[in-house]
């Protein structure tokens, strides 16, 4: 995993232990997507969504869940 995929990981796992204090485990997937579409870039969102498709390694349930949620990027 390279250092930029690995800090998006640390930062989806974050915010996923965030929400799944605040909303529950059973909602957090969805606000952590919500968050993602809101604040992220979309350069972030298509690294973190590929990074899924390699398997999503060392990412949260709730992230994991989030990501797969998120619509695929544009194409190029």
């Amino acid at each position: 995993m390279s250092g930029g995929v690995a800090h998006l990981v640390t930062m989806a796992n974050d915010i996923g232990d965030f929400f799944v204090a605040e909303v529950g485990a059973a909602d957090a997937p969805a606000s952590i997507a919500l968050h993602s579409q809101r604040y992220w870039d979309p350069r972030m969102r298509a690294a973190i969504i590929a990074h899924v498709a390699r398997g999503g390694e060392n990412l949260s349930a709730a992230a994991l869940a989030a990501v797969e949620a998120l619509p695929a990027p544009p194409p190029r």
